[in-house]
């Protein structure tokens, strides 16, 4: 392994290449003035020199900017000099790469709002499984916040969505200690009034407001949109260039008068896109998204699909209207190849895109118990109810009731005398299922996370921060970090080339062996050049020809331990293994916040809404 010397060392190395690149140019001029044609001296090879040297530079100034990325500096705490005054002793570690830094520094931010009154601890659950957790096995609560920045309305939360973004302005380190990138998007209003939209960034460790609209009614749901991903460019008919038409990303808002609003993103200036109002104007309930749908669920018991529009929007005026059933559609999941409504305590389950009805279940006996909540899980479906404190699961094949869970038994850890305790708000995220209730408790169900059927095994925890009101919505932040800012330059070699198998007994020590670089880049082989071999070698009769000629994807191939073995020195972008980051955050909406100890007495802003966020460390 080389002993690593930090830049000095790279920008030596950068220049070595920058001078051997200048005398191999001098040869190709040479070269150029050859009488005789020759297959492996000849203008294309000395030209491929030039190009693999070019290469070999391009990778050394990425290394340099790699150890830059790689240096991680501390200030510590010293003992006092004789004078008393304080010394602070900087220390700098070089990590392995990019990644690994961003990783560490996250994880001391965590520790730091680990160690916070609110945190210690922060969820109740049995001895038995603390006692084999790992370090960072909860999520930390970082901050509790106002969800609206009006104090002088009295608005009550209706959803809220994430809207994920990536910041080009966010510098390299303060992407370990910032929330998800992107913004979040706060939804309300005044019954029998108007609504409000709170927008917060992301791009810190603690969101704030960067803009606050009304709408015309209380906003009831949301829905984020993503701009749909670019066909494969190798596929035959793909074209680079995006559609003048292609969507971009969007917002979509259910109102309770019916309205339907779509709106830009937060670097666009959150223009209004499109606004129109449903037949009838029922309150719209639930909104999902397919790649030719948008489809609402409505207080009337229909669902609204609307198809899209040349403009990349929707088409107000092709809007198909289906009936689910007799009650409103609380809840709407999309599948692969269905979408499922529920009304009262059924769910109908219709294909899609055409929306023709597949099957109708009973997903619970009692026709008050209405399915309000419903989440994917694998291969399994969750569901909440409006009576009860049960959650259900389902198969998403045959239907079939798998599990019920009763959250009420998690509860009385916090509140033992109540009995009473209805969900309000369901979120799968990272092999945990996340439960709202109306208490403001909050609970943590272990779930599987390979695909399969998700059943809950453990007992759970209970989050000791809350609200002091229902939990209206949970709502999963989550970015990806840039690959190409977080990719790891020391990748080690992932493909080896032989080019004859080698002799054990004929091998030198291995302290003789000296490492060389073969200047590759194209030309896999000279065999299609006209001219002669230049070889002192003779052929061997019987050898196979060598390989025809086909492009290289641009790699430097090194000489390793083995003198016979070419391994690729750094493997091309495109068939690299790109590595990606997931940073995640989980954010709860209710009255006011609640701190659940039996010793503590804090209750903030009961009366106004809030927002409760925990932060999950980077994940790959």
């Amino acid at each position: 392994d080389k002993v690593y010397l930090g830049p000095p060392r790279l920008f030596q190395e950068l220049q070595d290449l920058q001078k051997d690149l200048a005398v191999v140019e001098q040869i190709t001029l040479l070269v150029s003035t050859l009488h005789g044609t020759y297959q492996n001296l000849n203008m294309a090879v000395a030209q491929d020199w030039c190009l693999a040297l070019q290469r070999m530079m391009k990778v050394k100034e990425e290394e340099i900017h790699s150890a830059n990325k790689c240096r991680l500096r501390l200030l510590l705490p010293g003992k006092p000099d004789k004078s008393g005054r304080p010394i602070s002793v900087m220390v700098v570690f070089i990590t392995p790469s990019p990644l690994s830094k961003i990783c560490w520094v996250n994880r001391l931010h965590l520790a730091k709002i680990g160690l916070r009154d609110e945190n210690q601890p922060g969820w109740l659950c049995p001895d038995e499984d603390r006692k084999s957790r790992a370090p960072f096995w909860c999520p930390i609560l970082c901050c509790h916040i106002p969800a609206f920045s009006s104090k002088a309305l009295d608005l009550q939360l209706g959803a809220a969505v994430h809207n994920p973004v990536h910041s080009s302005l966010l510098g390299f380190s303060a992407v370990s200690t910032s929330l998800p990138q992107g913004f979040l998007w706060v939804g309300g209003g005044q019954e029998g009034a108007g609504g409000q939209v709170e927008i917060f960034s992301l791009n810190r460790s603690v969101p704030r407001t960067v803009k606050s609209f009304p709408v015309p009614a209380p906003v009831l749901c949301m829905e984020f949109i993503p701009e749909p991903h670019p066909e494969d460019p190798a596929e035959p008919g793909a074209s680079l260039e995006p559609a003048p038409n292609t969507p971009h990303p969007a917002v979509c808002l259910g109102l309770q008068d019916g309205s339907l609003l779509v709106y830009g993103s937060v670097d666009s200036g959150t223009p209004c896109l499109q606004r129109c109002r449903l037949p009838g104007s029922p309150p719209i309930l639930s909104l999902r998204h397919s790649p030719e749908l948008l489809l609402a669920g409505l207080q009337d018991g229909h669902v609204a699909a609307l198809p899209r529009s040349h403009e990349g929007l929707w088409d107000a005026g092709a809007v198909r209207m289906l009936r689910v059933g007799p009650g409103p559609v609380r809840a709407l999941l999309a599948l692969e190849e269905s979408l499922w409504a529920s009304s009262q305590n059924l769910v109908s389950v219709l294909g899609t895109p055409e929306l023709q009805s597949q099957h109708c279940f009973e997903a619970h006996p009692d026709p008050v118990a209405a399915v309000t909540l419903m989440v994917r899980a694998g291969s399994g479906v969750w569901m909440a109810f409006a009576q009860g404190s049960s959650i259900r699961l389902f198969h998403t094949e045959t239907r079939e009731h798998l599990q019920e869970i009763n959250v009420a038994t998690r509860t009385t850890l916090l509140q033992p005398g109540q009995k009473l305790v209805h969900v309000t708000s369901l979120l799968l995220c990272q092999g945990s299922l996340w439960v709202g209730t109306d208490l403001g408790i909050i609970v943590l169900l272990p779930v599987p996370r390979l695909e399969g059927i998700p059943k809950i095994t453990g007992k759970g925890m209970v989050s000791l921060n809350g609200h002091a009101g229902p939990v209206q919505f949970l709502v999963l932040a989550l970015s990806t970090l840039a690959p190409d800012a977080l990719r790891a330059e020391q990748d080690e070699p992932n493909e080896a080339e032989e080019e004859r198998s080698p002799d054990p007994e004929g091998l030198p020590p291995r302290e003789m062996r000296k490492k060389g670089i073969l200047l590759q880049y194209r030309l896999r082989s000279t065999a299609h050049l006209p001219g002669q071999l230049l070889s002192v070698r003779e052929a061997a009769p019987g050898t196979p020809g060598t390989p025809g000629h086909a492009e290289e994807d641009g790699s430097i191939y090194e000489l390793a331990d083995d003198p016979d073995v070419w391994v690729r020195n750094r493997p091309c972008s495109r068939d690299s293994s790109r590595k990606e980051i997931s940073s995640v955050a989980i954010i709860s909406g209710g009255r006011g916040y609640r701190d659940f100890r039996a010793e503590s007495t804090r209750r903030s802003g009961d009366a106004d809404s809030s927002l409760l966020i925990w932060q999950l460390p980077l994940a790959l």
